[in-house]
C-alpha cells in the first residue's frame, strides 16, 4: 500500500528521529512510505491538524504518486480525521491507528488478542460517539428521524457489552497468573525482565541468552508477547527466569498503557530489569527516557535495573562494565548479535542475584512451566482489531 507520511514540527524532540520512526511502523504495518511531507507550526490547526493550505499540498502530492493512504506522525481528533479524509479522497490514519493496527497484525496468544480487541474497542468508543453527534442534535428532518441516533445507541450498547465482556475474561485470566506468580515465589526463582525501546535487540540477546528461538526481525514490534526460559547461572546461583517483552515506543498511546495494564504489571513482579539500549542509535538517550516514563507509570520504576548498551560493533565500541557510586553494576556494554561481552553480563545477572532479595511474585510464570511457557502477552502491546469485528470500521 502506497503511503505518504506527513510530520509536523512543533519544535520539540528530535522531529529527524521521529519521522524516521514513523517511516519504520509504516513499513512493520505493511505500508510502502513514497513521500514524506513536512511543516512547521506553532500548533495544530483545529479543523486539518496542519491547516488548509498545506492539506491541499498534501492531496496534490497523494494524486502525483498514487498514495492509497495518508499516516500523520500524531494523534488525530475524530473531526480532523474526518475533514482530512473528505478533502483528500484517500483513507487517514494517525500514529495511535498505525501502533493498534501493527499490534492488530502481530498478536498471537489468546490474552493478547482480547487485550488488543479492548483497547482498539476503547479507541473506537470515542470516535464513534463524537462521529455521530451531528445526528444527535438534530431533532428531526427528512431522514433524520429517528435511525441515526437509533444506530448510535446500538453500536454503544454493542460495544459496552463487547468491552465488558473482554474486562471479565482478562479479570478471569489475571487471577490466573496471580497463582502462577505465587506457585513460582515458593520456588524463590530470581526473575528477570529484559525491557527496552522497541527493535533495541532485546530479542537477540534473549536467544542468545537462553536458546529459545523467539522470532527476530529488524522491524518495530517484531515481538508482541512475552515469553519465558529458564537459564541457568552456575550452582551457586541455579536457574533464574528470564522474559523477553514486548519494546517501548515514544508517545505511547494512554489507551494501550491502560489496557494492558494486568499484563505490564507483570513487569513490576521481576526482581531485576535488564533495559536494552541500542548503543548505535543517535536518540538512545531520549529513548531510555521514554523507556523510564513507561515505566514509572506501571509503577516498575523502583525494581532494580541495568542498562544493556546493545549493538556495541555497530557502535564502535568495546565490551566492558560500568559501576555507580554504590560499586553496583549500572551499564554492561555487549553484542548480542556477535556475543561479545555476553560473559561480563551473565556475571552481572549473578551478582544482582547475590544482592537482590527474591520477591514472591514473579513475571506470572510457575518455574515448573519455565523450561517452555507459552507465549502471554506483555507490556505496552495494542491493537486494531476492530476492522475484524462484526460493527467494522
Amino acid at each position: 500500500m502506497r503511503a505518504a507520511l506527513v510530520g509536523i514540527d512543533f519544535g520539540r524532540g528530535d522531529f529527524t528521529a521521529s519521522l524516521e520512526e514513523l517511516a519504520l511502523l509504516a513499513r512493520s504495518a505493511g505500508a510502502e512510505p513514497i513521500t514524506t511531507i513536512t511543516a512547521k507550526r506553532s500548533s495544530p490547526d483545529p479543523a486539518y491538524f496542519v491547516g488548509s493550505g498545506k492539506a491541499d499540498e498534501i492531496g496534490q502530492a497523494c494524486l502525483a504518486e498514487r498514495i492509497e493512504i495518508v499516516i500523520f506522525n500524531h494523534a488525530l481528533s475524530p473531526a480532523q480525521q474526518r475533514n482530512l479524509e473528505k478533502r483528500l479522497n484517500v483513507r487517514v490514519l494517525d500514529r495511535t491507528s498505525l501502533i493498534l493496527d501493527i499490534f492488530a497484525q502481530r498478536a498471537q496468544s489468546h490474552e493478547g488478542k482480547l487485550q488488543v480487541e479492548l483497547a482498539q474497542l476503547q479507541h473506537l468508543a470515542t470516535r464513534l460517539i463524537r462521529g455521530w453527534t451531528h445526528l444527535e442534535r438534530q431533532k428531526g428532518g427528512i431522514g433524520l428521524r429517528g435511525p441515526g441516533e437509533t444506530q448510535l445507541e446500538t453500536d454503544r450498547r454493542l460495544i459496552g457489552e463487547r468491552v465488558k465482556m473482554l474486562r471479565t475474561r482478562l479479570a478471569k485470566l489475571r487471577k490466573q497468573h496471580e497463582t502462577q506468580r505465587r506457585s513460582r515465589g515458593r520456588n524463590q526463582t530470581f526473575s528477570v525482565s529484559l525491557v527496552g525501546y522497541t527493535n533495541a535487540g532485546k530479542s537477540t540477546l534473549f536467544n542468545t541468552l537462553t536458546k529459545a528461538g523467539v522470532y527476530v526481525a529488524n522491524q518495530l514490534f517484531a515481538t508482541l508477547d512475552t515469553t519465558s526460559r529458564r537459564l541457568y547461572l552456575g550452582e551457586e546461583t541455579g536457574n533464574v527466569v528470564i522474559s523477553d517483552t514486548v519494546g517501548f515506543v515514544r508517545e505511547l498511546p494512554h489507551q494501550l498503557v491502560a489496557a494492558f495494564r494486568a499484563t505490564l504489571e507483570e513487569t513490576i513482579h521481576a526482581d531485576l530489569l535488564l533495559h536494552v539500549v541500542d548503543g548505535s542509535s543517535p536518540v538512545r538517550m531520549e529513548q531510555i527516557e521514554q523507556v523510564n516514563e513507561v515505566l514509572r507509570e506501571i509503577g516498575a520504576d523502583h525494581i532494580p535495573q541495568i542498562l544493556v548498551w546493545n549493538k556495541i560493533d555497530a557502535a564502535g565500541l568495546e565490551p566492558g562494565v560500568e559501576r555507580d557510586e554504590y560499586d553496583k553494576i549500572s551499564r554492561v556494554f555487549i553484542s548480542a548479535h556477535s556475543g561479545a561481552g555476553l560473559d561480563l553480563l551473565r556475571d552481572a545477572i549473578v551478582e544482582a542475584a547475590r544482592t537482590e532479595p527474591v520477591e514472591a511474585a514473579d513475571p506470572g510464570i510457575a518455574l515448573a512451566d519455565a523450561d517452555h511457557i507459552p507465549n502471554t502477552p506483555s507490556g505496552s502491546t495494542l491493537a486494531y482489531v476492530i476492522a475484524r469485528s462484526p460493527l467494522g470500521t
